[in-house]
Formats: C-alpha cells, structure tokens, sequence
C-alpha cells in the first residue's frame, strides 16, 4: 500500500497546503512588481546600463566637460592618461590561481589582478572620453586575458582581494559592453569568469573588519549588475545594510553601536574589542577609525560605491540611514585627516591617518545633490583633487565624479 493510500485524506491536504503557498508567494511576487510596494533597495526591474559606479549620463558630462577642457575634470583626466594603467602598451598578467596572505603576503598574482582590473576600468575611461578604439580594445585585451585563465583565488586574503579585483572588473565591463560598437565576442566568457570565479568567493560575506564585507557586496553588487542576476543583487544589498549599520555609528543606535548579528557581538566588552578598543561612541565614528584611517577609507569608499550603484539603478540609498552614514562618517574622519586635535577619549588620542582618495563620490552625492553642509569634507576633497587611484579598487573619482550632478 502506498503512503497516500494509506492515509487518503494526506494528499489532498498537502496538494492544498502547497496551493496555498504558491497562491501567497505568487501574491507578494504580485504586490513587489506594483510601483512604489517594490522594496526600497530591491534589485531593479530592468537593469540600467552602463551602470555599475558611473552612469552614461555621468560619462556624458565627463566626456563634455574634458573636451571643453574645464577644470578639474581636464586635469584630472591628464592625471588618469599620464598614469601607467592608460599606457597602450600594458600586457596583461592573468594568473590561474591568485593567492592572496595577509597584506599580500604571499603575493601571488595579487598586484597584477588589481591592477590589471583597474586598467581595464581606466582604458574604458578612455575610450569613452576620447573614442579612441585602441583604448576599448586594450581593456577588452584585459579582460579577456583573465577570463581566459582565472579559476580561483586562495589564502587568507582571498576574499577581500577578489572583493577589491572584482569591483573594478565589472566597471570595466559595463562601459565596453554598453557603449563600445567596435564588439566583444569574449563577453560572454567574462561574464561566465564573473559568475563562477568571484561571485561564489564574495556574496556570503565576511566576518572579519567590516570594510572587508563592504568591499564584498560592493563588487558582489557590481557583478550582479553586469550579470543582470536579480537574487544575487537583493543578496548583495541586504549584507551590505547590515554591515553598513554596523560600520558606522549613529547617536540613534542607541548606547552602542549596531552589530551583524551573525558575528554573535553580544556584550559590551565584545562590541568594544571589535571596534578596536574605543569605548565612547560618537556620530561618524567607525568601527576601523582606531585602526587607521586607511582601512576606513576602504569602508567608507565602498559605501559610497554601492549607494551610487543603486541610485543609477533606481533604488536611491543616499536619502536613508546609509547616506546618513556616509556623510558623518566623511565628515568625521575629514576632521582629523585635515589636522584636527585628537581627543584623549577618541583612540587613545591618536589616530593613523591616510584616508585616501575616496571623497568624491560620497560628497557629490551628499552636498552637491542633497544640499548637505559637508565643510571638512569639502575642504578635504577640494585639497586632495585631482584624486587619483589607491591601486586596489578606487580609481580616478574626481574626473568621473567630481561635482557631477548627473
């Protein structure tokens, strides 16, 4: 006798349970699909390209504002071509293994896949700006030379570092893909490198220091932008909430600041040796800034990176708790990175300073678009502009953000 016949009310129940859940499920698909019921940060309908960092629009005003040879864009344009990323002579490094230890050591393919990835975004760059084909063909001479060979990355690092590679690749690939008429038979391969080589090695996160994470679900995001994968990008967005809330300390948090559940940050003395040892919490604050101003800025970068991804893709994060965030946590760090008195109660009254080249985006968005008081953080751009590349993952933000309103 079979299970059903044995208990002849049992399939006619479970066929309707299973009904039900397939009428509840197709309901909320339903309601998500009306405008203004999709979630906030939900992955778009359609996806836009190019659209990963730089809209088509912002590439536009570069493109026009270069041309005409207005400052800063034509100098920072002239930083970026005179840089060793836009030499039309550059040989790609692919390696078939990157093994990535702590701070790169070992150092195997490391340097050459960041920087190879970067160069792919800057002669994109370039081809846009100056529709030079050359410059089109030279990225996709890149990128096809990774895709060609890539299969895995190892060690300690190997998260971070294909979080770090895996931000600029897909930057690359949107611009060539989206605006080169010239081809790429290879794209198909790119994608396929994309989908099978980083995106498993990124989208279930870090539980290490959380620029970590934040550089993870920026190039998770990316990817899923250039692959048009809709559940990778809502994966992607979530972790990247959480984390973000986590980062950065908001007066509203409450006592202490917000952790990733997951990490199991469950007492105070727990939460204060995460946060390296600083024990009074205040607005802007983040969890590296007694680390060093660096590694806050790698956080603090990507932030930016993925509120500016989502806002091209219709979903504008700027106007919620991230862009809140983001412009405390730019504003705080800018204070001292310009020469401001350390506190004794903040880091023990010293701070490793260094933040970078990651202002821009941030500040455009925050002060040019939004109208925000941001004076540390202007004065700070202003000072450091031209910027140009940290050599990891950020790359030539005042020439494609700089004072873009697009």
């Amino acid at each position: 006798m079979s299970p059903t016949s044995a208990h002849p009310h049992r399939g006619t129940r479970l066929s309707r349970r299973a009904a039900i859940v397939t009428a509840v499920a197709a309901l909320l698909a339903g309601l998500l699909a009306w405008p203004g019921v999709q979630r906030a940060d939900a992955a778009p309908a359609t996806f836009v390209h190019p659209g990963v960092t730089v809209s088509k629009g912002q590439l536009d005003f570069t493109r026009s504002m270069v041309t005409a040879g207005a400052q800063p864009w034509k100098g920072a344009f002239d930083q970026m071509m005179a840089s060793r990323y836009a030499d039309l002579n550059r040989t790609p490094k692919p390696w078939a293994v990157v093994e990535c230890g702590s701070y790169s050591n070992p150092n195997y393919g490391c340097t050459d896949e960041r920087e190879d990835a970067i160069a792919a975004y800057t002669q994109a760059l370039a081809w846009y700006v100056t529709r030079d084909e050359r410059h089109a063909k030279k990225a996709i001479e890149l990128m096809d030379a990774w895709s060609a060979v890539i299969q895995d990355h190892t060690n300690s690092n190997a998260p971070l570092q294909t979080g770090w590679a895996g931000s600029s690749w897909p930057r690359a690939a949107e611009i060539i893909k989206y605006t080169y008429t010239g081809g790429w038979p290879n794209s198909g391969r790119f994608a396929t490198m994309l989908r099978n080589v980083y995106l498993p090695e990124i989208i279930n996160g870090s539980h290490s220091n959380g620029n970590w994470e934040l550089s993870m679900m920026e190039a998770a995001l990316g990817i899923s932008v250039f692959l048009e994968d809709r559940t990778s990008y809502d994966k992607a967005m979530a972790k990247f909430r959480t984390r973000t809330a986590a980062y950065v300390y908001l007066a509203s948090d409450g006592d202490l600041p917000r952790t990733v559940p997951s990490q199991n940050l469950d007492t105070r003395d727990k939460i204060v040796r995460y946060w390296q040892g600083q024990t009074t919490f205040v607005t802007g604050l983040t969890q590296e800034t007694c680390r060093d101003l660096t590694h806050t800025g790698y956080g603090i970068s990507a932030i930016s990176h993925v509120a500016e991804t989502s806002r091209i893709q219709g979903q504008d994060l700027y106007g919620t708790d991230v862009g809140e965030r983001l412009r405390h946590a730019l504003g705080f760090q800018a204070k001292y990175e310009l020469g401001t008195a350390v506190p004794s109660w903040l880091c023990g009254g010293t701070l490793h300073l260094g933040l970078g080249p990651v202002t821009e985006v941030g500040y455009n968005a925050m002060h040019n678009r939004l109208g925000h008081a941001m004076t540390n953080t202007q004065t700070l751009t202003e000072r450091n502009r031209p910027a140009g590349s940290n050599n990891l993952f950020v790359a030539w933000e005042t020439l494609t953000h700089g004072d873009n309103y697009n």
